[in-house]
């Protein structure tokens, strides 16, 4: 297994290359040979070309619908349901109009929140592996035939299993392509710690068993970028992480999407939007009735949902907390041909970045695999040194 200081010693070395390389850059190219991320080197980056100029997007506000685990499949069930009515909604059609579009044009991208389909409940390890899902499996499956039928993208949140990953519950962003098979997993790069007093979370990140991921699947995986026919597309649900992002936009995204589960999206979009000059997509849940320990309106705030330009303007938004749809359209290609990314005097920086040491260091879950939120958070505290 590669070691923590193999880890950031090859980092550091790869860093170092970056600022001194002369090469041309591939752009075809997602991954270099050595294994290496995928980074835009003076203006370039990998990508697909674009099946049109511009595209369409909409954002979907929904509620959470908290799967019962004593009812799991009823209840999943009822959640697909309602996310594929909200999805045939935002393409101008419904069971209602027997499926056809009555107004609006036709959406190339759909983007919902972190968890519109399983909700969120303090789970412990054992419920949270009996309502995650596969990847592909029965569930994924419902939502690419909604994409497949309106020749769509639809981004997704959702608990996820893996069989490479026995027993670990991945909190993955899911984008689903027009022919209805997944086309990107990515999963949460990692959780916000310290920040919950004495519990914390057990969806497994990638922060959380970094070696072994790393092994597996490749630095370019890290922080993964779907490069898709209508652009580059980057979905996470870490909040507030302003470092993460920036990194995406210098791996390509062009579209970032954010789907943080309990607020901070509308805010985080716009100023995400500006600083890495990306289109981004703050998509937040709704007011959200009977959710099981929660009141109504927990998450339902800071300006709801947005659909942000690379200047920080939006270009649309919710105007309410009630479930409702953003909608605007993107010029993807002329956004492309002019691109003028953010430049960062690396060689001031790298020091400081290099010689940092954070108080949690990864790799927790390759040495414990926390039950619950409570071992969670003593875990937390351990690995960084609290009481």
């Amino acid at each position: 297994m590669v070691s923590r200081r193999d880890v950031l010693a090859g980092a550091g070395i790869a860093s170092v290359s970056a600022l001194t390389a002369s090469s041309a850059f591939a752009a075809q190219s997602t991954k270099t040979a050595s294994g290496e991320p995928s980074v835009m080197k003076r203006g370039e980056y990998a990508k697909a070309p674009l099946r049109q100029d511009a595209i369409n997007v909409s954002a979907i506000q929904s509620r959470l619908m908290s799967v019962d685990v004593k009812n799991r499949d009823a209840t999943m069930k009822r959640s697909l349901d309602h996310v594929t009515k909200l999805i045939d909604y935002a393409q101008g059609s419904g069971e209602e109009w027997g499926g056809q579009r009555l107004w609006g044009a036709k959406q190339d991208l759909i983007c919902l929140h972190e968890f519109p389909i399983q909700g969120f409940q303090p789970w412990n390890r054992a419920e949270l592996n009996k309502i995650a899902f596969d990847l592909p499996g029965p569930e994924s499956e419902v939502i690419g035939e909604r994409a497949r039928r309106y020749g769509c993208y639809i981004a997704f949140g959702c608990y996820a299993r893996d069989k490479d990953w026995p027993n670990h519950v991945i909190n993955m962003s899911v984008i689903v392509g027009p022919d209805g098979n997944i086309v990107s997993k990515q999963w949460k790069a990692r959780n916000i710690l310290g920040s919950f007093g004495g519990i914390g979370l057990i969806g497994t990140t990638v922060y959380d068993v970094l070696d072994r991921y790393v092994e597996m699947y490749g630095w370019d995986a890290t922080l993964p970028i779907a490069r898709t026919d209508i652009g580059n597309i980057a979905m996470t649900a870490v909040g507030m992480e302003p470092m993460l992002y920036q990194a995406l936009a210098l791996k390509g995204a062009e579209i970032m999407i954010l789907t943080v589960t309990g607020a901070s999206n509308a805010e985080t979009a716009v100023q995400s939007a500006r600083m890495t000059r990306t289109y981004t997509i703050g998509v937040s849940n709704s007011v959200s009735p009977d959710n099981p320990g929660f009141t109504e309106s927990v998450g339902a705030r800071d300006e709801g949902t947005v659909i942000v330009d690379p200047r920080g303007v939006p270009l649309a938004k919710t105007t309410s907390h009630h479930e409702d749809i953003a909608t605007a359209r993107v010029p993807i290609a002329d956004f492309r041909n002019t691109r003028a990314p953010a430049e960062f005097p690396m060689a001031l920086l790298l020091p400081v970045f290099q010689q940092y040491q954070p108080s949690f260091q990864p790799n927790a879950f390759l040495e414990r695999l926390p039950n619950n939120y409570q071992e969670a958070g003593g875990l937390a505290k351990q690995r960084m040194g609290r009481k």
